[in-house]
């Protein structure tokens, strides 16, 4: 191997190795407290649903996709630059062109943009076509407040506000949305005053809350936990305080707070989760 080859190969195994601790950084992150931001998060929640298991899925795939491009690149680069500078080159080429290489670097763009494409509509199609829904909640966005109504289980309905004394700050409410685990939740999502934006990051579920338009989406919590997200269209002066907060349970747990909860919202109250099934962590 001549001294061109080591330093691609030397290139090559640097840029793999900062692959590699990128990845494993990744993962650690991964392992973060499920359904909320870790401290000095820059990658992607955790998963908690099918279609959030998709979208890292194809993250992943893209992001070792444009590495071995980018080094494909930065290795065509280092050969220029080294072969054919005005040293090495004292007469220029006078090439003008080359049919093979013009038709291979039309050709591979397309085929990798093919490959691409057919994940990416995959996953569109699993965000759209909403499956059958064993529980429909709507989400009312306000401001700067979510309201959430139960059409399947006796049209109860409750606002959630943010609560200054919950944690994780900023994202912990008075009352939050309960929903089953393992099961499809259908969300229709509405706007009271302005456009808001229903986004839940562990589930893969972002939507815009118009007002006048009723729009759905849908996920499936695989983990029983706390979920939360936030408001993600700039809808007023305290748009950074409306979070969304979900609990996911067992179905029995699920159905003592239905009971619970037709009781404390038909009366009016706005107690918490906690006081109508029990305590939190």
């Amino acid at each position: 191997m001549g001294r061109v080859g080591r330093q691609l190969l030397g290139l090559a195994t640097i840029a793999l190795m900062a692959a590699g601790v990128t990845l494993g950084t990744g993962g650690a992150a991964f392992a973060a407290e499920l359904g909320q931001p870790a401290p000095w998060e820059w990658t992607l929640q955790q998963s908690g649903s099918p279609v959030m298991d998709n979208i890292v899925w194809f993250h992943n795939f893209l992001f070792v996709l444009i590495t071995l491009i980018t080094l494909f690149v930065l290795a065509l680069l280092v050969i220029v630059v080294i072969k054919f500078n005005a040293r090495a080159n004292p007469v220029p080429s006078r090439t003008t062109h080359n049919t093979l290489i013009e038709v291979a670097w039309t050709l591979i763009p397309v085929l990798i943009l093919v490959g691409i494409s057919v994940p990416s509509f995959r996953l569109l199609f699993l965000e759209l076509d909403i499956p059958k829904a064993d529980l429909t909640v709507k989400a009312t966005g306000k401001q700067w407040y979510w309201s959430y109504a139960y059409p399947d289980n006796g049209k109860f309905e409750f606002d959630s506000l943010m609560a200054q004394d919950k944690q994780p700050r900023l994202l912990g409410v008075d009352n939050e949305m309960v929903v089953p685990v393992n099961k499809v939740i259908r969300v229709q999502t509405t706007g009271a005053d302005v456009i808001h934006a229903f986004a839940l990051p562990a589930f893969g579920v972002k939507i815009d809350a118009i007002p006048g338009r009723l729009n759905e989406t849908w996920f499936k919590a695989t983990k029983t936990g706390m979920y939360y997200g936030q408001c993600s269209e700039l809808c007023g002066k305290d748009h950074a305080f409306m979070p969304i907060a979900i609990r996911v349970v067992d179905d029995q747990e699920f159905a003592s707070w239905v009971e619970a909860a037709k009781k404390k919202y038909a009366s009016g109250g706005t107690s918490t989760y906690a006081s109508a099934a029990g305590p939190t962590q």
